[in-house]
């Protein structure tokens, strides 16, 4: 029997091409299907059209060994997934009397008629294996062709998710001869993504060519890098040790801009610093307007280092809350080196913190200088040894993603600084 090691989902639904309703269902089993070994190769979103469909499914057979659909399986006109995949397929449609009569028994414990439209339900494909569904009244289906199988799914979570899980994975784990896919994810911030993939790229092309090979993926968030790798194999052990040497070499090349290997965002990394060291935190921020504190307090158990925040927007609150001299703004203006180290000097005494963190800046569209553009934006950080860091960063951008990168520069100061603390 040949190993399934492809896969390609097609989601049906006129809906999913609306901005109305997102295609959570691929997540779901693209997940699935990794843990697995299986290698999803293509997503497709096609609208409740049976031409339309049959050509999605002809070209996800084309390229992959397994291939699943979600959504119209249901009893109206416009749910046509079955009938297409049986035309795809060349396989005639007959109604099975046991499936029929599942969908009947179902109405009848709700004490409901069965509408006649329902009967579309029970159409099977020539050779295809139902597959019950104990939360709806739209039976999946397993259909084998060759060395291919394609797999039928109702729409609806609940009922996708149920139906995979106890029907769909028993029967794929046997068909993916012990292969498994393992996945790792390298996180850097503080540089460019060309800059990172001038440092990377000699390195990871030579991964393709090892006895496991690695395939990898660069991605580029706001503020953040990512080097995805991947690595299929039966060996499970081996798999893991080609991606660890992986890891290994690109850390070392990419240097401390690398935040995270395992997982963590940058906020978490921040946390556990702060917690091995027994420190607590507090931040006074202006222009990111609290950014800061949120991403800090979205982590699990951060009241143990979160002593609290400011939002100093004003130059008279940054003056009261934080201790700032007025005649410091006056001279070197609110954003700039001197006051955001008085800000987070502030914070940190006011507050009783170890850490104190400040950030000032012109997110815009207005207020930039030729001295001061719009972008810039200033953060400090004071440490209880006496040390601090202050640093000036330029961002483009409109105001939300000049905030957002402020934020993300403001926690990385925090995470470099603690790490040669």
């Amino acid at each position: 029997m040949t190993p399934l090691r492809t896969a390609a989902i097609v989601a049906v639904g006129s809906e999913l091409l609306t901005p109305h309703r997102a295609d959570t269902n691929s997540l779901h089993l693209t997940g699935q299907l990794n843990d697995l070994g299986i290698d999803v190769r293509a997503k497709y979103v096609v609208r409740d059209d049976r031409r339309e469909i049959i050509a999605c499914v002809n070209g996800a057979l084309a390229h992959a060994d397994l291939v699943i659909t979600t959504g119209g399986l249901g009893p109206t006109d416009d749910d046509v997934t079955r009938e297409a995949v049986a035309e795809a397929c060349g396989l005639a449609l007959s109604e099975d009397a046991q499936v029929l009569a599942v969908i009947r028994d179902r109405f009848a414990r709700r004490g409901i008629t069965m509408a006649e439209n329902n009967r579309r339900q029970a159409q099977v494909p020539e050779g295809a294996a139902p597959l019950a569904n104990v939360n709806g009244t739209a039976p999946g289906l397993w259909i084998e062709r060759g060395a291919k199988v394609i797999v039928l799914l109702p729409g609806p979570p609940r009922e996708l998710e149920t139906m995979y899980a106890s029907l769909v994975e028993p029967r794929l784990a046997p068909r993916t001869a012990g292969r498994r896919l393992l996945r790792r994810v390298i996180k850097i911030t503080g540089r460019a993504e060309s800059s990172v993939d001038a440092v990377a790229q000699p390195i990871y092309q030579g991964f393709r060519h090892w006895p496991i090979p690695i395939e990898t993926t660069i991605l580029a968030a706001r503020g953040q890098i990512e080097l995805h790798l991947v690595a299929a194999a039966a060996d499970v052990a081996a798999v893991n040790d080609a991606l660890d040497r992986a890891v290994a070499a690109l850390t070392g090349a990419v240097g401390p801009a690398v935040f995270s290997v395992d997982g963590r965002s940058l906020e978490q990394v921040v946390g556990q610093q702060l917690d091995a060291r027994r420190y607590t935190i507090a931040v006074a921020e202006s222009c990111t307007g609290g950014l800061v504190m949120v991403r800090l307090t979205d982590v699990p158990g951060s009241s143990a280092w979160v002593k609290g925040g400011v939002v100093a927007y004003a130059n008279d609150v940054k003056i009261r809350e934080l201790g700032v001299p007025a005649s410091m703004i006056a001279a070197h203006g609110a954003v700039s080196e001197p006051v955001a180290a008085a800000m987070a000097r502030g914070i940190a005494h006011r507050s009783g913190a170890d850490v104190g963190v400040g950030v000032t800046g012109i997110a815009g569209p207005a207020g930039g200088t030729v001295d001061k553009p719009v972008g810039t934006v200033v953060m400090a950080i004071d440490l209880p040894s006496g040390r601090h860091a202050v640093q000036t960063r330029q961002f483009a951008g409109d105001r939300r993603l000049i905030r957002q990168l402020a934020a993300q520069a403001a926690l990385d100061l925090v995470r470099r600084t603690l790490t040669i603390e």
